[in-house]
């Protein structure tokens, strides 16, 4: 198992529209530690790792947006692991997941559409070294399950 750090980021700032308040505080976080961003079409933050010792790269996101329930203000930080069809996750693989989800102590897999997500859901105003340790376990549990699932195929 591997740890990712900032200094293995690597992607270019695109930003087109202005930030919301909440969303120039995220760029601010990111900014502070170093690690290189763009954002995409649905306002989300996309960084992208890079394991150059293995030739691979990782994606991981921070939400462009939060979400509130009763008094937290929640953002998350998620990335792709692989796909329900593409990598055949049944429900042998499905009760793993869960149970792997039971353990983490920061973090769960989650599926959005066919899509498997390793997905760390945080207050939102987290120091940016706490947004940074977020992304970095992000990366590096999702990077670590797409190895599982497909073998060397870098699809993330």
């Amino acid at each position: 198992m591997r740890f990712a750090t900032s200094a293995v980021l690597a992607c270019c700032l695109l930003a087109t529209a202005p930030l919301a308040h909440a969303d120039a505080s995220v760029e601010k976080r990111l900014s502070e530690r170093g690690i290189k961003f763009e954002r995409d079409d649905d306002g989300d933050y996309r960084v992208v790792y890079n394991y150059g010792d293995e030739g691979r790269t990782q994606l991981a996101y921070v939400s462009g947006n939060t979400e509130t329930t009763r008094s937290f203000v929640v953002r998350e930080v998620f990335a792709p692991a692989g796909h329900v069809d593409d990598d055949r996750i049944g429900l042998e693989r499905a009760l793993k997941l869960l149970a792997d989800s039971r353990q983490s102590k920061l973090g769960s897999w989650e599926l959005a559409g066919k899509v498997l997500y390793y997905v760390i859901k945080l207050p939102d105003d987290v120091s940016a070294a706490a947004l940074e340790a977020a992304l970095d376990t992000a990366a590096t549990q999702a990077d670590n399950m797409e190895i599982e699932l497909s073998g060397d195929r870098d699809r993330y």
